[in-house]
């Protein structure tokens, strides 16, 4: 049995306790948090949880420890600080820090001969995989990513933030039209504006100014102002009965051409629908720190991507039945 902690028991914490509950070489022995431990319950009833001070005494009963915090200030602290101690997961998604994240926990890890992934997830993660393989097959190309129909928390807490608002979930949805361009092989040049729309939710205080709460959304700077946005205002009860999931999903395509003259065009499309996007996060981190822990036995040590992994490794079955029932 792979024995894993989790550290953070927000959304993500609790979707990858639901996948490590289906996979049935792995036991979750301990969740971690910052919290006061008896105030966070659990559904795993054979595991504890602890403060976040124990993870320093327990390195000898966790195979692989998951960090479930944010990227924005959580993980580039946390995940180099615990590859010290541990085989490492993460999700760490801010795209522009991969590279010095990466250099970050290779060093720490490398150090004290543990193995870690970051940036494990669906994007980066399961996108970027897919993105990788459709650029070698089709070297000849251009590629699109679509994000949506789906929740986006960043945007959605942004929105919150606004003086008179009290809630407010915000989807990214792509465009239609922009995609139907893409599939048809018209490699389009497309802007931020025609690939995506946002579409906002809210619920505002009792005599807010709604006209005012409209246009600071609309008007946000690196949230929303760069795209067609369009603004609901709706009651609590409407927001608890319609939008209290969190969906997500979205579609990497690449286009290219083949033959002498370039004749023929192709189109490689890899799409998710997602009802939970922390559920299906916290299945491929699961399936991540399987390899995780399997890579280390090896003697692997250091950071790695989903780039670097073979797909076996992410497997619990033996290469004779992957060939047998899945080649």
């Amino acid at each position: 049995m792979i024995k894993v902690g989790i550290f953070g028991y927000g959304n993500l914490g609790k979707g990858v306790e639901c996948a490590v509950s289906k996979n049935k070489d792995m036991e979750l022995v301990a969740v971690f948090t910052r919290r006061d431990p008896s105030s966070v319950k659990i559904n795993t009833a054979s595991a504890k949880v602890y403060h976040e001070d124990a993870l320093k005494d327990m390195t000898g009963d966790i195979d692989v420890l998951i960090l479930c915090g944010g990227s924005a200030t959580d993980l580039p602290e946390q995940t180099p600080k615990y590859a010290s101690l541990y085989n490492v997961v993460d999700s760490f998604d801010t795209h522009a820090r991969i590279p010095e994240h990466f250099a970050n926990v290779d060093n720490a890890a490398k150090a004290a001969g543990k193995t870690c992934v970051i940036s494990c997830g669906w994007d980066p993660g399961m996108f970027s995989l897919n993105r990788l393989y459709a650029n070698c097959v089709l070297p000849d190309g251009k590629d699109y990513t679509f994000w949506g129909k789906g929740v986006s928390q960043g945007h959605s807490d942004a929105v919150r933030r606004i003086d008179g608002v009290k809630d407010c979930r915000q989807y990214t949805c792509p465009v239609e039209e922009a995609m139907d361009a893409v599939r048809s092989g018209k490699n389009p040049e497309l802007t931020t504006r025609e690939k995506h729309t946002r579409e906002c939710f809210v619920v505002a205080e009792e005599g807010a100014d709604l006209a005012r709460i409209e246009n600071e959304i609309k008007t946000m700077p690196n949230y929303f102002s760069d795209y067609d946005t369009t603004v609901h205002f709706i009651t609590e009860e409407e927001m608890k009965a319609n939008h209290s999931g969190l969906p997500h999903g979205g579609s990497v395509i690449r286009t290219g051409v083949t033959g002498v003259n370039d004749e023929n065009t192709h189109v490689i499309e890899y799409k998710l629908t997602l009802d939970s996007n922390p559920e299906f996060t916290g299945s491929v981190i699961a399936a991540y720190a399987r390899a995780v822990a399997r890579l280390n036995k090896e003697g692997q040590t250091g950071c790695k991507t989903v780039f670097d992994i073979a797909p076996a490794y992410l497997s619990d079955l033996s290469g004779d039945e992957l060939r047998a029932h899945l080649l």
